[in-house]
């Protein structure tokens, strides 16, 4: 890295560009390079930090960005003008970065406290929710949730609320097929998170993604914490609404009863989440919730990693940490 008082960060040995931590004018010195900045520079943005030749790889992070578009001198502004972005072989190089992990004894790992649930799982929150298998019935499980304010849960101080989860699929698509799937797969999800308590399912009654198939084909069991509600059986939609509120005042006090106790870290699961990418993300954000990410592992816990788009071009980077090549050929199997 470079020194703490520099405009500049140069943040591997190998890279030949720099990042501009504040905005550069033109014809600024850069006393490390020995030259005048050669163009206005943003916050964030890169410049040369050497002559690089047209077509020569540029490097950031240690890792090729691109090429550059025509011979750039030290101090030139390097972006999408002049800089293009190139597709070639990358070699896996499956498990060359894989770590040991010097995972925290069982005894001394960190502890939350935590809803532990009946299946096994532990939430950190207490929720009944309401879970649309069709976009038309997203309407009728927002009227359900609205119903339950802040002064009706007020009895109940134990559950965090009661929330609705409307999905925009569902009715006239294609089954089987892996769209269908991994709906009800995520249906499910959602139905078997230790963060809810309780679920009530709520289906129109003509979509493809039925209600009774769906509980079925995933598994699920109806009982007392877990509802289901067909409008066109029920009656329609004012009749669902007033059914759907009837049945989670009935599950209100068996969640309420639920309390926090000290369980492991190792329950954890956290996803991560691009919240916006800009210029400083990936030297400050994104590498700290990955050493967070790294504590939480020692300590038994989980991370996924979500936006799996934002994937394709760095997946060598982590076919290298893969713990086998079968586990980092799945990985390249799924972004193919």
């Amino acid at each position: 890295m470079s020194r703490t008082d520099s405009p500049l960060l140069h943040l591997h040995p190998n890279d030949n560009v720099l990042v501009a931590k504040t905005a550069l004018s033109l014809g600024q010195e850069i006393p490390e390079l020995g030259v005048r900045a050669r163009a206005q520079v943003p916050a964030g943005h890169k410049i040369a930090a050497r002559r690089i030749a047209e077509g020569e790889q540029v490097k950031k992070y240690d890792t090729v960005i691109g090429v550059a578009m025509r011979e750039l001198e030290a101090g030139d502004y390097v972006h999408s003008h002049n800089l293009r972005i190139v597709d070639y072989y990358r070699d896996p190089a499956f498990g060359a970065d894989v770590r040991p992990v010097d995972y925290v004894p069982e005894a001394q790992r960190a502890s939350f406290q935590g809803f532990v649930r009946a299946g096994g799982g532990v939430g950190t929150r207490n929720f009944i929710g309401i879970l649309s298998s069709v976009n038309c019935s997203a309407t009728v499980i927002k009227r359900i949730a609205a119903h339950f304010t802040a002064e009706r849960m007020a009895a109940f101080p134990n559950v965090d609320g009661v929330v609705a989860f409307a999905q925009t699929s569902g009715c006239g698509m294609s089954s089987p097929s892996e769209h269908f799937d991994v709906l009800r797969r995520t249906l499910a999800g959602y139905a078997r998170h230790p963060n809810l308590a309780g679920v009530l399912i709520v289906g129109l009654g003509c979509e493809r993604n039925q209600v009774d198939a769906l509980v079925q084909s995933q598994g699920l069991s109806e009982g007392r914490l877990m509802r289901t509600l067909v409008m066109q059986e029920v009656g329609g939609t004012r009749v669902t609404i007033e059914a759907g509120i009837r049945a989670i005042e009935e599950m209100l006090p068996e969640a309420d009863a639920a309390r926090r106790s000290t369980v492991s870290a190792s329950h954890l699961k956290i996803g991560l989440e691009c919240g916006g990418s800009d210029g400083f993300s990936g030297i400050t954000a994104n590498p700290a919730l990955g050493a967070a990410m790294d504590i939480l592992v020692r300590h038994g816990g989980t991370a996924i990693l979500s936006e799996t788009p934002e994937i394709h071009g760095v997946e060598f980077m982590l076919t290298r940490r893969a713990i086998t090549p079968a586990v980092g050929q799945k990985l390249l199997d799924r972004l193919a």
